[in-house]
């Protein structure tokens, strides 16, 4: 058997990246409901994934996260109306806004770091830290050439 039959009995990459990220969606959305944050759904990731602790104009997360800046806007607002985020001038350009966290929203943030880092723990743990650091390696390098 080639090495292209056995790529093509194998699920192919989009579906094994679909399978992860929902998998880890699930996972996350699940002990954020947990601990007192269950008003978020994955869609929320959109801009919740990307805010610095400084804030980011609504430009730069819908670039980050490839979103268009219509869908980020909607997912601002609804984050705005849940109490997770506020928009503020931005000090070096007084027309465009920052979207901030709100101490709520610190405490999500913190809340989904957490969960995260033991996620991964879980995975390294499992594959062994030098396979996993290789695998992640590997995989930011696909995304990387497939973004590019």
């Amino acid at each position: 058997m080639s090495g292209a039959d056995s790529l093509t009995e194998a699920p192919d990459l989009g579906v094994l990246a679909a399978r992860l990220l929902f998998a880890i969606q699930d996972e996350l959305y699940a002990r954020l409901a947990q601990e007192g944050f269950d008003d978020l759904y994955p869609r929320h990731g959109t801009v919740l994934a990307y805010i610095s602790d400084d804030g980011m104009r609504a430009t730069e997360i819908a670039r980050l996260s490839g979103q268009h800046k219509q869908v980020v806007g909607t997912v601002i607002d609804e984050l705005e109306s849940l109490g997770y985020v506020q928009r503020h001038p931005d000090p070096e350009d007084r027309r465009a806004k920052l979207v901030c966290h709100t101490d709520r929203g610190r405490r999500q943030k913190l809340a989904g770091d957490a969960i995260m880092r033991d996620i991964q723990r879980r995975h390294s743990s499992r594959l062994g830290e030098d396979a996993y650091r290789r695998f992640l390696a590997t995989f930011a390098d696909v995304v990387t050439h497939q973004r590019g």
